[in-house]
């Protein structure tokens, strides 16, 4: 249930201009998710989620810019519990989650800032990754293999 309710809280700040924990709280509960203050609290501190200003002035929830610091251990942590199996096809890898979590795993994926990684789409369960070229391919899911099976990260 964290892991999901976790990711709700990703996809949720990406389409929504969460200002309070009091909204945020409120924006779970509407989604279905039975939570506290003190687990919303707890929530923002493991996902890393920092206040930004926006064009208009206010502040928001964000994922954060991570392309400077080392991923983190929580979304590794995420991307290790959530991922079943991948598959390729050409320049393409489907990356299957357990329900709920291939938000939080692609977040962690992205944050990798992966060479030949164009892009990646998640829906609830699966996530779409485009590499630049079939052969890079082989980097990239080794990459995973080494996030998913050692204590390289």
């Amino acid at each position: 249930m964290r892991l999901s309710r976790q990711n709700k809280i990703l996809e949720i700040i990406k389409t929504n201009d969460v200002e309070t924990q009091d909204q945020l709280l409120n924006l779970l509960r509407d989604a279905g998710y039975s939570v506290t203050q003190a687990t919303v609290s707890r929530d923002i501190r493991e996902l890393q989620l920092v206040k930004g200003q926006g064009k208009d002035g206010r502040y928001r929830y964000t994922s954060g810019n991570y392309d400077n610091r080392p991923i983190s251990d929580r979304f590794i942590k995420i991307f290790r519990e959530s991922t079943l199996s991948y598959a390729c096809a050409q320049n393409l890898i489907v990356v299957k989650t357990l329900p709920g979590c291939a938000g939080a795993a692609g977040e962690a994926i992205d944050t990798l800032s992966l060479e030949h990684m164009v892009g990646s789409v998640c829906g609830d369960n699966t996530m779409l990754i485009v590499v630049d070229k079939e052969e890079n391919v082989p980097y990239i899911t080794a990459e995973f293999d080494r996030v998913l099976n050692s204590n390289d990260y």
